[in-house]
């Protein structure tokens, strides 16, 4: 099967298997929708409490949405411990960008949350009754949100992804995330963030083509008041642009790239 087949019969199976856990409630929500005359307001076209679909950032270039993530574009006031930590960071972009960079990616480390949120590439929301898992084309990781009403443990291991749960307030799907390790960047500048970092995302689809995005980073170790994030803006992929490259982060192929486009374009010549 060649690479094209093999991407659309990807996007299929996710497809199914959102439609095979979706409630029986918004089946019939659905249906109900689909029987309203040609003329239904653009709002009723997207049944309440559907974030499903493929979705990519930055795709509208909207200005000061920020290409490399930060929550927003003033920082909350850093710690000592998080400022020292920013100070030894190496960012390949950004005010402080170096050809030496020691950003955590280039060793094929994961994202994170928040970061890998506002990455410029496709991620899939699929939703069923207990959990919304969310796939994302970057480094080819997913993350998985519990919506069955449970807390969050007691004791939690620190991960790359931490521990997520979800419930909707209103229109508004509200995540909240812990147990996250500290091994990340909130952003692709450097800004750090402790294993005391507590994520609380806000997801609202304010029409049927757009999904949007506020969320606030609470880290009493890195950060003296918690840092608002602006309002990210993501647009709904349809046909033949909802498919996801497959984008492996490999450490021979990161590193091959490191030295052929990243260190010349920030100004390192080519041994």
């Amino acid at each position: 099967m060649n690479k094209s087949l093999r991407r659309h019969s990807a996007v299929s199976t996710l497809t199914l298997v959102a439609v095979l856990a979706f409630p029986a409630a918004s089946f019939s929500q659905t249906a109900a929708l689909q029987s309203k005359p040609a003329k239904t307001t653009e709002a009723a076209q997207t049944p309440a409490h559907d974030l499903s679909g493929m979705y990519e950032f930055f795709v509208r270039r909207i200005p000061n949405q920020g290409l490399y993530g930060s929550p927003s574009a003033t920082p909350a006031p850093m710690t000592s411990w998080a400022q020292a930590r920013y100070d030894a960071a190496k960012p390949g972009y950004g005010p402080k960008a170096t050809p030496e960079s020691n950003d955590p990616i280039l060793h094929c480390n994961p994202s994170g949350i928040p970061r890998i949120l506002v990455w410029p590439q496709p991620f899939e929301i699929v939703q069923t009754p207990d959990r919304t898992f969310v796939f994302f084309e970057h480094e080819r990781v997913w993350r998985q949100i519990w919506t069955d009403g449970r807390s969050h443990p007691k004791e939690l291991e620190p991960t790359w992804m931490g521990d997520s749960i979800g419930k909707w307030d209103g229109d508004t799907f509200v995540v909240d995330t812990i147990g996250l390790n500290d091994k990340s960047w909130l952003d692709s500048f450097g800004h750090p963030h402790s294993e005391e970092l507590h994520v609380v995302e806000r997801y609202r689809r304010p029409n049927p083509n757009s999904l949007t995005l506020q969320y606030t980073v609470e880290d009493p170790k890195a950060y003296t008041k918690p840092w608002e994030s602006d309002t990210k803006i993501y647009t709904l992929l349809r046909n033949e642009k909802a498919v996801m490259e497959e984008l492996f982060c490999i450490p021979e192929e990161e590193d091959a790239f490191r030295k052929k486009i990243r260190e010349p374009a920030a100004g390192k010549p080519i041994n």
